[in-house]
């Protein structure tokens, strides 16, 4: 056996301790991994939940009921509501707490409600390599974590994905529309919808991998290296420059380093150190 197939056992033999459990599902490959998981060992005795809020966009949605069909794992969407807290919105360093605090909030009440044992989100072993305020505010709510906790890295679990032929196993990596907004401008609809709506253009042009960046007045537009050559072309900047001066901003950039998942925590290093 190999050590891929001793992790998934690992995963397995953890799940079946529980008697039944809730499973923070986004529809990224992550959470879209261990719902498939837990609904394998658990059956009807687990509930993949879904937070819609401004910040989770139409086409993670949609990712995320496309695997909801594929599967039929159990489901429920529920509302959260962290762009009514002054924290939040803030958006400080540590904007990611309020938002998890929020979220497993709402699946504790839903868990104590339906009768469910635990709640468990989709954090992997790669992901302890960034800052990722959201991790305290699931220590503090007792959330568990199946993944991390059977040594789990992101390459493993786009492999255990695609062998049981999850749709979103190849999907490049997606954080909340937030995440976009440069750390200290105020989190709004308005800005969170103009990030959705230049991303989605940006795919519509055959993109694949890349980060709408929201700084105010100036937008930085994150692609991959390897699609990097095609998006400096003259005739696709002009399109970059149409779409984003339409969205409302008034200098169009190009980042020249690249797509790079969680580039804004490039200014946090001194926090990081501490």
């Amino acid at each position: 056996m190999g050590e891929l197939e001793t992790k998934e056992q690992q995963l397995e033999a953890r799940l079946g301790k529980l008697t039944s459990l809730i499973v923070a599902y986004s529809g990224g490959v992550d959470s879209a991994y261990l719902a498939h998981a837990a609904h394998h060992v658990l059956g009807r005795r687990m509930l993949a939940v879904t937070a819609l809020s401004a910040s989770y966009s139409a086409r993670d949605r949609a990712e995320a009921e496309k695997c909801i069909a594929q599967f039929h794992f159990p489901h429920e969407f529920v509302e959260t509501n962290e762009l009514a807290n002054p924290s939040y919105r803030a958006n400080n360093p540590d904007r990611c707490y309020f938002c998890k605090d929020e979220l497993f909030e709402k699946l504790d009440e839903l868990a104590g409600r339906l009768g469910f044992a635990a709640v468990a989100y989709g954090i992997n072993k790669d992901d302890l390599g960034d800052w990722r305020p959201g991790q305290q505010a699931a220590r503090e709510h007792k959330v568990l974590t199946p993944l991390l906790d059977a040594g789990l890295t992101k390459a493993d679990i786009r492999e255990l994905s695609r062998r049981v032929k999850l749709p979103v196993w190849d999907r490049p990596a997606s954080a909340c529309l937030s995440s976009r907004i440069a750390y200290g401008i105020e989190v709004t609809p308005h800005r969170l919808a103009v990030v959705e709506k230049g991303e989605e253009a940006v795919r519509n042009l055959g993109f694949r991998q890349f980060r709408v960046r929201y700084h105010d007045e100036l937008v930085r537009i994150e692609i991959s290296l390897e699609e990097l050559p095609r998006a400096l072309e003259p005739a696709m900047t002009r399109q970059f420059v149409d779409i984003f001066k339409s969205l409302g901003f008034k200098f169009v950039t190009l980042d020249l380093e690249g797509f790079r998942s969680g580039s804004m925590n490039s200014v946090l290093v001194n926090i990081k150190k501490a």
